[in-house]
This record gives structure tokens, C-alpha cells and sequence, in this order.
């Protein structure tokens, strides 16, 4: 605990497949159990890095918005209150997760965890919110999507509800979560993209959005000056045409050239599209090292043996 200060500093956003894997349904033993491959090597990560996790929230939201849908007479609860009520669930199932494995790796060693409950600030101006584009929530076949009563979105794995979700602007709690990382904490924030919320005077109000969880992980990464970014989803990394004969997997390329395939369009924007972007943000603005890598090789990719990385140039 006493040399925290001297290790480099490494954010690791977990993906939505961190807890619940393709075909799963979503049970908490199911969640908790998906979640030991990512966190036993961030247990072993953190002896040599200060650690920030991040994670994703889109199936868990989801479900919380079925349930109050189909709920009659329970009183409905914003979209923001949501967002929060997943940050302490997730947070929760991260932290004890993690504190096994850090007791196994390291039976004597108290690590010191945290997890905090994070706003993001948008602009309440932000054209996101007239163009819902977010999926959250589970898949639905198209016949069972023409029924519902919101609009959804065809992705890769269904029909989905999409929501508004406007760009982060700063993370509220940044002097927090440094301050706690500064005294030897894991910290676990900025959970399902964080808690979206507008300035009103000196103090916040909540809107109904979804921030996505790169990006606000990429905007909380250079906030705190964090040195190794890495996102860790459901595929090995970044690839041209994904799912194709001629698929190509990119282990190594420039921000440059991250941008100039950014805008042709050839990262869809609702998977590796956010997720190229957050990591050429992260480099523009002084990061060092980014990587996009699948949730069993987080280790590995931050070795620099696996993954896609983004390097500056």
C-alpha cells in the first residue's frame, strides 16, 4: 500500500459481457460467476497498477425498466435513477468479486476498495436528446418489437430500446476518485457511463439519457491521469469488416489512421465504433497507452500481447 503512488495508473472498462455473456440470461449466479475472468487479472494487475474499473450497464438498466413496465401501481422511476440503482448493484457485485480474488492472490494483503456513485455532466442543449440512438435493455425479435410502445433500434443482436445519449462533459466526482486512488483505493466509478445530470446553479439536476460507458470512461481517464486505458468487450479487438470472409483484425495502428477508418464508417456506431473513439479521445488528450481487447485477455493486452492497441500519431 505504501508505494501506490509510484505505479502507473490503469483504467479497465468492462463491457456488459463482463456479467452477462451470448444466450445467457442474466441470472445473478450467472453474473457473478462471468465476472471472476476479468476480475481475478485485475487482481493480479493491481500489484503492479493503481486500478480504476469502469463497466457497462445496458442489460441490467434494461431489465430494471421491464420490470417497473410491467409492474402495476408501483410508482415509475427516471431513467437516471436507474443508472444509479445499477452503479451500487454492479458495484457491489464488483467489489466482493474482487475482494475474493485479491484474498487469494494475497491472503495477508488488505487492498482497499471504493465504489462510488458517479454524475456526468451533458449539455442539456445536446441534439442527442432529440435523437435517441443508445440501445439498452435486451433483444427482441423484429415481430416482438413492432409491439412495444418505445422505439428500438436492429443491432447485431436484436431489436433493442434506444435511448437519448448525449456526450459527457466532465465527471463530477473527478477530485474524489483521485483522491482516492491517491490513498491506495481500487475504485469502481463512472458506472453504466455514469449518472447524467445538467448544472442548475451550483447544484445538478438528473435527465433521462444514458452516457456511454467508453466514452465517459475515456473523459474519466484523462481527468485523472491515467496512463493505460483499456477496454475490454466480447471480441479480441478492432477489425475491418467485422463477421465477413475478409475480416481483418488490426493489432497495432495510429490515432491518425483510427480516424481517418472512424470516418469512413467502417466501425459500427453501436459496438467498436464508440469504443475506437474512446480511445482515440484518450491519446488526443495525453494518454499514453489504449487498448481494445476481449474480457479473457485483459492481462495479456495490457502485456502488450494481445488486442487491438491505438498508439499516438
Amino acid at each position: 500500500m505504501n508505494d501506490t503512488g509510484r505505479k502507473p495508473l490503469l483504467l479497465v472498462a468492462l463491457g456488459g459481457n463482463a456479467l452477462i455473456r451470448k444466450g445467457q440470461k442474466g441470472e445473478i449466479n450467472e453474473q457473478f460467476q462471468n465476472l471472476r475472468t476479468p476480475l481475478k487479472q485485475i487482481a493480479r494487475l493491481s500489484r503492479r497498477y493503481r486500478v480504476i474499473i469502469t463497466h457497462g450497464n445496458g442489460p441490467q438498466v434494461g431489465a430494471l425498466l421491464l420490470q417497473q413496465e410491467s409492474t402495476a401501481g408501483a410508482p415509475r422511476l427516471p431513467l437516471e435513477i436507474l443508472v444509479a440503482q445499477t452503479q451500487g448493484q454492479i458495484g457491489y457485485m464488483i467489489e466482493s468479486t474482487l475482494d475474493q480474488e485479491l484474498s487469494e492472490l494475497e491472503p495477508d494483503n488488505q487492498q482497499y476498495l471504493a465504489t462510488l456513485l458517479s454524475y456526468v455532466v451533458v449539455d442539456e442543449q445536446d441534439p442527442a436528446f432529440h435523437n435517441p440512438s443508445k440501445p439498452i435493455g435486451p433483444a427482441f425479435s423484429r415481430e416482438e418489437a413492432e409491439k412495444l410502445p418505445y422505439r428500438t433500434v436492429n443491432t447485431a443482436k436484436g431489436y433493442r430500446r434506444v435511448v437519448a445519449s448525449p456526450e459527457p462533459i466532465t465527471i463530477v466526482e473527478k477530485r474524489e476518485i483521485r483522491r482516492l486512488i491517491e490513498a491506495g483505493f481500487i475504485v469502481i466509478a463512472c458506472g453504466g457511463g455514469g449518472i447524467p445530470v445538467i448544472r442548475e446553479g451550483r447544484g445538478f439536476q438528473g435527465v433521462e439519457a444514458v452516457v456511454d460507458k467508453d466514452l465517459a470512461s475515456a473523459l474519466l481517464a484523462r481527468e485523472t491521469g491515467v496512463d493505460v486505458f483499456v477496454i475490454a468487450t466480447d471480441v479480441e479487438g478492432a477489425a475491418l469488416n467485422y463477421g465477413k470472409d475478409n475480416q481483418e483484425f488490426l493489432r497495432r495502428l495510429t490515432v491518425s489512421r483510427a480516424r481517418e477508418l472512424l470516418a469512413q464508417g467502417r466501425f459500427p456506431p453501436g459496438s467498436m465504433g464508440p469504443k475506437m473513439e474512446a480511445v482515440a479521445r484518450f491519446l488526443e488528450s495525453g494518454g499514453k497507452r489504449g487498448v481494445i481487447c476481449s474480457i479473457e485477455a485483459i492481462a495479456d493486452a495490457v502485456a502488450g500481447e494481445a488486442g487491438t492497441e491505438i498508439v499516438g500519431g
